[in-house]
């Protein structure tokens, strides 16, 4: 959007720019090459009124005389020459090349021939018969038509071409047309203008007459270049437009008219377009190479706001966007001192308040939970007391005393063990004799199908564990496995050293079992957060293990815990994974 807002208004200046120059400089370029037209049709002009002074000596007495009589001196004819070469003298005129004048029995006199007589009848002559009858007329006469035939007195010029001005010499009191005056002028007073004056690099100038045909053209000029047709021209010739663009063969050309009210003759500049426009295919250049330099600067200007600022945000925002995933480790590292770096400093604050909230809640809920477990194992105590106090009454009762002894002294080792001045680690030694003596209480409650077994490898007796592990596991055996089976059964503790890196703990017994669908749905228990009382769906021995499962995985982690196999009317195994680096005595 910046480079779109920045570009189009300078593309838009730079068009805008460029169609005013090149109006302007085409308008101007124009101007000037139609007014050096005009400035050569003027001279032209001036050249010829100039040399049309010389038709003065037509009003001269002797020159009347011999034109009007047929009979002259010698000295007559001498006074005429001299006359003239007057008038040469005092004008200067070095384009002219002869004066001659007739009478209308062609009989004449010129500077170059003298006197003359004329074979023909000279109003066979078609422009002395249009001065007949138009005798207020000067005609100027292009090298084209003034040819040999033509000519009066019948001289010819070896290497000029020649541009005859006529005008007819009218008797003084009746204005009668008594002869003719013709003045033979070297046409390089026109070809000069054309060979010497040039528009632009390859450009000319032509002269045409009054219907657009050519009489003079430059004398460098090739026979290839074909000029505008008689009829391309005659429109502005009769017309009121002095230019047009002739786009007809090749490369546009610019065509523009001078006339030349002197001769009637027309002054053409023929250049091309692209040479008068030049100027302003500079600007164009010039325009479009500010418009390209301005587009780097704003696309620079861009990538550098991008830089110091776009690209900072962008950075911020994959950062929360890795912070909203959960990953509060994306700190940003800001630079600088303004508002995206201030930005990025609060959002590091804000991440850090985070984890430190995070842990503080994590380690709340590990309180929690180890308060609900807590609860939990004093839940199991009572129930197991109120048990064996009834069987100590009913032993008192009997007076079993050296029973009641035993029993007493077992449940104060148990208590004792139990309790640990409220620690949560004990040594594995202490378990096993915790289990031990809940065992023996048993046993002597249910002498007649409990037996058991205890084969613990001696190098585990030192290393820590969570207390009360084995016990809730020993109960579940003994209460849903061998006390459902209705004859002796036994229960077998095995401690062992795994890979040498977890101590295992297995409770076996040889009770009623599991069916398959139970099994998985004990196993299915020990997979969730909540004991199974509070799932809904109480299943026997479930709340034990869910106990014990919960304290491991909470204390050691997710990868140690409890498993249970079980085959149906053969037996129950459990098995207890903990490390044997784990634990805080």
């Amino acid at each position: 959007m910046f480079i779109i807002l920045t570009c189009i208004p300078l593309i838009s200046v730079g068009l805008i720019s460029y169609q005013k120059s090149f109006k302007t400089v085409f308008n101007n370029s124009k101007a000037a090459a139609m007014l050096s037209a005009d400035q050569l049709a003027r001279d032209l002009d001036t050249q010829f009124i100039d040399t049309r002074k010389l038709l003065e000596i037509s009003k001269n007495t002797q020159v009347l005389r011999f034109l009007f009589s047929q009979e002259d001196t010698y000295e007559d004819t001498k006074q005429i020459l001299r006359t003239m070469d007057s008038y040469r003298q005092t004008y200067q005129y070095d384009s002219v090349l002869n004066i001659t004048m007739v009478n209308l029995y062609g009989r004449g006199i010129s500077e170059r021939k003298g006197l003359f007589q004329l074979e023909k009848n000279p109003l066979r002559n078609l422009h002395l018969t249009y001065l007949t009858k138009n005798p207020d007329e000067v005609l100027i006469v292009p090298p084209s038509e003034a040819s040999t035939l033509d000519r009066i007195d019948g001289f010819q010029y070896s290497n000029s071409n020649v541009i005859s001005i006529m005008a007819a010499v009218k008797q003084q009191i009746t204005h009668e047309v008594i002869g003719f005056i013709v003045i033979d002028v070297d046409d390089k007073v026109v070809t000069q203008f054309c060979d010497n004056v040039t528009i632009g690099q390859s450009g000319f100038y032509f002269v045409v007459d009054s219907s657009g045909t050519p009489i003079f053209k430059p004398s460098t000029l090739k026979a290839t270049v074909k000029l505008p047709p008689p009829s391309d021209l005659s429109h502005i010739l009769n017309g009121t437009d002095t230019n047009y663009i002739d786009s007809s063969e090749g490369k546009p050309k610019f065509v523009y008219v001078a006339p030349s009210l002197m001769t009637g003759w027309s002054i053409v500049g023929y250049v091309p377009l692209q040479e008068i426009v030049e100027e302003a295919n500079s600007i164009r250049q010039l325009i479009i190479i500010t418009v390209v330099l301005s587009f780097v600067f704003a696309v620079s200007l861009h990538f550098f706001i991008s830089n110091r600022l776009i690209h900072p945000l962008h950075l911020l925002k994959s950062k929360m966007q890795l912070a909203a995933s959960g990953y509060l480790e994306a700190k940003v590292v800001p630079k600088g001192n303004d508002e995206v770096a201030l930005l990025g400093k609060s959002f590091n604050i804000m991440l850090s308040k985070i984890r430190k909230l995070l842990e503080q809640s994590i380690k709340e809920q590990e309180e929690i939970k180890k308060a609900e477990l807590r609860a939990l194992q004093a839940q199991i105590n009572p129930h197991f007391l109120y048990n064996t106090l009834d069987s100590i009454v009913w032993m008192a009762e009997a007076g079993k005393n050296s029973q009641v002894i035993q029993l007493v002294q077992s449940l104060s080792k148990l208590f004792r063990i139990s309790l640990s001045k409220g620690r949560d680690w004990i040594i594995i030694n202490k378990e096993i004799e915790h289990v031990h003596s809940y065992l023996v209480i048993q046993q002597m409650r249910y002498r007649d199908i409990l037996d058991y077994e205890i084969e613990i490898d001696a190098r585990l007796n030192p290393y820590p564990i969570l207390k009360m592990i084995l016990q809730p596991i020993v109960e579940n055996a003994l209460y849903h496995g061998l006390k459902n089976k209705r004859r002796k059964g036994m229960i077998r503790i095995i401690g062992l050293i795994e890979n040498e890196e977890d101590i295992v703990l297995l409770v076996e017994d040889d009770g009623i079992g599991m069916s398959p669908e139970k099994l998985e749905q004990m196993r299915e228990y020990l997979t969730n957060d909540q004991p199974p009382e509070q799932t809904g769906n109480e299943v026997s021995g479930g709340f034990g293990l869910h106990n014990v499962q919960q304290r491991i995985k909470l204390y050691y982690g997710n990868k140690y815990g409890v498993s249970i196999d079980s085959i149906q009317n053969e037996g129950t195994k459990v098995t207890i994974r903990i490390p044997m680096t784990g634990g805080n005595m």
